[in-house]
């Protein structure tokens, strides 16, 4: 009688309670592997894109048809590989994401070397196809070679920053953070890309990526002020992810609020 007047048994409550399922875990290939190949692939065919719109620009469009190829070809494969690997396709893309969140620090080194192999497939696919004669007079579609004078550096230099700030803060902003983020994420970062070639291609390349950069260097061994076209991006990278995560980022990604 003294249990007469409790309440139902906790332990009948808990059983009561439907146990939903957990989603399975994804397999272990398609969190480690897949996103390598992803990168791999992407960066081949970007890369493949870009060196081959510098080798084959007859010089009657100016900056127009590089920042048109590369805009469009890495705003589409960000759309179609996105979802497996975040369409990165750039180490200081990959360096930025990670800073604000977005990327495992396990997976860092393992995109990094993707996107470099990946540059040299692509810059060695269009070795491959163009013609010789341009391929030499472009210099693959390396960097480095509207660069005359140490005097320049500092010029160049800062337009890589600058320009790939912009790049990773429409990364950052429109696929990462979490109030900001935006299906039309490809769209827009493709047309940061147009946009930087065709107003930073006259006072740098606008390389805004290494890799972009590594592949075309290493196939036609043009390695004039290549560190230029890695310091830039990647400094960028550190200033665009400190940022995010001080003053830029939503609450789940501020460090201030953590």
């Amino acid at each position: 009688m003294a249990g007469a007047g409790r309440g139902p048994c906790p332990v009948q409550d808990m059983m009561d309670i439907e146990v939903k399922p957990k989603p399975p875990r994804p397999h272990w290939y398609e969190r480690h592997i897949q996103p390598c190949v992803a990168e791999l692939l992407g960066s081949a065919l970007f890369i493949f894109i870009g060196c081959l719109s510098v080798v084959e620009d007859l010089g009657g469009t100016g900056r127009l048809q590089p920042a048109l190829a590369h805009g469009l070809a890495l705003g589409v494969t960000i759309a179609i590989l996105g979802d497996i690997s975040g369409g990165h396709f750039n180490p200081a893309v990959s360096l930025g994401v990670w800073l604000v969140g977005g990327l495992n620090m396990t997976m860092l080194i393992p995109y990094w070397l993707s996107q470099l192999c990946g540059g040299m497939i692509g810059a060695g696919l269009a070795k491959a196809v163009a013609p010789s004669e341009r391929f030499g007079n472009a210099s693959g579609g390396a960097f480095g070679g509207g660069i005359t004078a140490d005097e320049q550096i500092p010029g160049v230099l800062v337009g890589e920053i600058v320009m790939s700030s912009f790049l990773l803060l429409v990364v950052c902003m429109g696929a990462i953070n979490g109030r900001t983020r935006t299906p039309l994420a490809p769209f827009c970062i493709g047309l940061t890309i147009t946009a930087n070639i065709l107003a930073g291609g006259g006072v740098s390349g606008a390389c805004m990526n290494p890799a972009r950069a590594f592949g075309p260097a290493l196939v036609a061994n043009c390695w004039d002020y290549h560190w230029v076209y890695w310091v830039g991006p990647m400094v960028a990278a550190l200033l665009v992810g400190v940022l995010v995560r001080l003053l830029m980022g939503d609450q789940a990604t501020r460090l201030l609020l953590k």
